[in-house]
């Protein structure tokens, strides 16, 4: 894992809490929702390919 992958995580985490608190402040709680759950959805994406890898050094760590 590299440090632009955190930079870039937490640059999301910081626009989608601007952009959420943006909407809800004028109203739109449901458009904060799916901003939030994009921005989760965005992140997942990236750091999927880590946690596949995680879970085949295990597999191979615990194999007989």
């Amino acid at each position: 894992m590299t440090v632009n992958l955190l930079f870039k995580i937490a640059a999301v985490g910081i626009l989608v809490s601007v952009l959420g608190q943006v909407l809800k402040h004028s109203g739109r709680e449901e458009q904060a929702f799916l901003t939030s759950l994009a921005g989760l959805l965005l992140v997942l994406y990236w750091i999927l390919p880590y946690i596949y890898e995680l879970f085949e050094t295990m597999q191979e760590l615990f194999a007989l």
